[in-house]
């Protein structure tokens, strides 16, 4: 009679087949193993194998553990589930530097989609400070002829053409906002702002600016706002065209009076201007394109319009960048004829004047006791925070004609204009978010 083996030598011999179980599995890949072998009649690989191949099936994966670890924070971090520590498991392959770069370019291509408008500016500004004589008005391209005149028209064209005849009707006898906007334009402006400002810098700052920037300063200040600028800001930024083309019109039919009224209240001298030629300009500019548009409107071009607003929107950005660049071209070849100090002084100044505008206004107009719309808010910021450059210099050269301080007395609207561009540039993309949503007492405003 043989004697029994030990029992740890039988413990041994029964942990052995278990071992080299454990060994085969390391070698042969998942799928040469019989169901019978997998502890389960389903063709999902074990575990172990889930680690070494680098699969990651966390549904099939989670069969192997007890149902009180399957769900919750008691669920162990096992090593076939997202490969564990980097000394628990082997290294995860890499993506191919093909598919990356592809990424990168992908992530790229949708920044420059979302963000067109803001970087279109940067390049805009930047090619007109490295070559601002290709762009000047009378340089080699010529751009006063195709931004001065075609551009222009073409944006007002297609505000007309985008434009429905009932939202027209609707801004025009909207005649709170219409007022609340002549209102901070003609005298919020000129006697709220221009009065106490160059008063307080004479006053408080003796020399910081010498007194013809100062009276420049005030003459700023009573000037109407922009035709072309609030309204391309307007429209980038999906707020009320509509309502921004109204106040613009009004704005500078109203300045053709008001504007000389108040210079001759502030300095004394009696002007006179050419009315006749300065409201052909403003119809052949503004309200000719305009009615041009609205008539298209009853042929198939509408549909056309409707259907690639995208891409005329797109247009309509690519032209207000030209003329932002033929603006600094013409800026920075020119000069303002100012000393360093005082031009830092204004470059300092003047977006800090600009930037309280736009704040103040759209804080004054998000008031729940005027209850306009986002659309009608975002249209009036713009209109009346503006001033414009268009109207300010063919009016403060025919007013002062042969003054020696003329240039003085130009330079802050000359400073002003592509501060306004760039200032509402950089506020377009947040204001588009805060157009986009509903109209509800949960305002979401530039500073949440």
């Amino acid at each position: 009679m043989m004697k029994k083996a030990p029992r740890h030598h039988r413990a041994r011999s029964m942990a052995l087949p278990f071992i080299l179980l454990i060994w085969i599995s390391l070698i042969l890949p998942a799928k040469s193993f019989p169901p019978s072998l997998s502890g389960s009649s389903s063709t999902q690989p074990t575990s172990l194998t889930l680690a070494l191949t680098g699969k990651h099936d966390k549904a099939a994966s989670l069969r192997f553990l007890p149902n009180h670890c399957r769900n919750g924070k008691d669920a162990p971090s096992l090593l076939f589930m997202n490969g564990g520590d980097a000394g628990d498991s082997l290294p995860q392959p890499k993506k191919p530097l093909a598919i990356k770069t592809s990424d990168t370019m992908s992530k790229l291509g949708t920044f420059a989609q979302k963000n067109f408008f803001l970087l279109g500016m940067i390049v805009a500004v930047g090619s007109a400070k490295l070559f601002p004589h290709i762009g000047k008005n009378g340089g080699m391209l010529r751009p006063e002829l195709f931004i001065g005149n075609f551009g222009v028209t073409c944006i007002f064209l297609l505000s007309g053409l985008s434009l429905e005849v009932s939202e027209l009707k609707e801004a025009a006898s909207n005649y709170k906002l219409n007022l609340m906007v002549q209102l901070i334009t003609f005298l919020a402006w000129p006697f709220l702002v221009g009065v106490p400002l160059t008063r307080g810098l004479e006053f408080c700052f003796p020399g910081l600016l010498p007194k013809p920037l100062l009276d420049g300063l005030l003459i700023l200040t009573t000037l109407p706002t922009t035709v072309n600028m609030c309204i391309f800001l307007t429209s980038a930024a999906g707020g009320s065209v509509a309502s921004s083309l109204c106040n613009a019109v009004i704005s500078n039919l109203f300045g053709i009076f008001l504007t000389p009224a108040l210079l001759f209240r502030f300095f004394g001298q009696a002007i006179e201007l050419p009315f006749g030629a300065m409201v052909i300009k403003l119809c052949n500019k503004v309200l000719l394109p305009v009615t041009v548009g609205q008539l298209l409107r009853g042929t198939k071009m509408k549909d056309v319009y409707n259907n690639n607003s995208k891409k005329f929107k797109r247009l309509q950005e690519i032209i207000l960048l030209s003329i932002v660049w033929n603006a600094f071209c013409n800026a920075f070849t020119k000069g303002m004829g100012l000393d360093l100090h005082h031009g830092i002084v204004l470059l300092t100044l003047l977006p800090l004047l600009h930037l309280g505008s736009l704040l103040a206004s759209f804080g004054l107009f998000r008031t729940k006791m005027f209850n306009f719309s986002r659309r009608e808010q975002v249209a009036a910021m713009f209109c009346a925070s503006h001033k414009t450059l268009a109207f300010g210099l063919p009016l403060v050269n025919t007013i002062f004609e042969g003054n020696s301080n003329l240039a003085a007395y130009c330079a802050p609207i000359m400073f002003i204009h592509p501060l306004q561009l760039v200032l509402g540039s950089l506020l377009v993309p947040r204001l588009s978010m805060y157009t986009s949503h509903l109209d509800d007492d949960g305002d979401n405003d530039l500073q949440n």
